[in-house]
């Protein structure tokens, strides 16, 4: 929510600061950068906020497990390739940082657990690499909305997926590399001088990402048929 709040605030900052008659939201704006876009490559970076999530699949009906969800922070690089007026492809190589956190039912436990046992953090350092298709409507004045979609890779440098330990040691396990599918949308605004670019999308893991414990009855991995990532991203990219 803090999020969204900064986005509109910034949105609403920019309206207020052109309301003259030349201004960027007026009737006949000064045209900012009319060129740029039509490049043939064109590069840029982005800064940004994420949240992560799990799908999760249970094997028999059971009591969910609750996913903590925490704010992460993106950063990195766009290369953007025009492929004709309106559709550009885009990589976004990115370093995005995040947490969730587990927490599990009593009842998933033979015995009373201690509220360590029932809580498993899993931390993500992720190397992103999203390839994306942008669609983008007609220039209007200084404003131009799009929308994103494509696939990407993720490597996690935090999954422990080398680990020989598994959740009775308190080290839960993911996959190393995840594949997934994305879907957004975003508004390019020209200024004088640069492109600014918000956008928000989403991240949809294709395949189950779970490394079950060595103990096939684990009250920590045994009931989980799969988990899928899950997120959404929060960017403010310039040009």
């Amino acid at each position: 929510m803090k999020k969204l709040v900064v986005f509109f605030l910034f949105i609403i900052s920019i309206k207020g600061h052109s309301q003259n008659s030349y201004g960027m939201f007026s009737k006949d704006p000064i045209i900012n950068l009319e060129n740029f876009q039509k490049q043939k490559l064109y590069f840029g970076f982005f800064l940004g906020f994420n949240s992560y999530d799990y799908k999760i699949d249970y094997k028999t009906v059971s009591q969910d497990i609750l996913i903590q969800k925490t704010t992460g922070f993106n950063v990195g690089l766009v290369a953007d390739l025009r492929l004709q007026e309106y559709i550009n492809l885009r990589f976004e190589p990115g370093l995005y940082y995040t947490q969730r956190n587990f927490h599990y039912p009593t009842s998933y436990f033979p015995t009373t657990p201690t509220e360590s046992n029932k809580l498993r953090e899993v931390n993500g350092t992720n190397l992103h690499f999203p390839l994306l298709l942008k669609f983008s409507s007609l220039r209007t004045g200084n404003i131009r909305p799009y929308l994103l979609g494509g696939v990407s890779a993720t490597l996690n440098l935090a999954s422990n997926s080398k680990s020989l330990d598994d959740n009775y040691e308190n080290i839960f396990r993911v996959k190393r590399w995840t594949n997934n599918y994305e879907l957004g949308l975003g508004i390019d605004v020209f200024s004088e001088y640069f492109i600014f670019s918000p956008s928000i999308r989403g991240v949809f893991g294709l395949k189950d990402e779970l490394i079950r414990d060595n103990n096939p009855d684990s009250p920590w991995t045994g009931n989980i048929e799969s988990i899928k990532t899950r997120a959404i991203f929060i960017n403010f990219t310039f040009h």
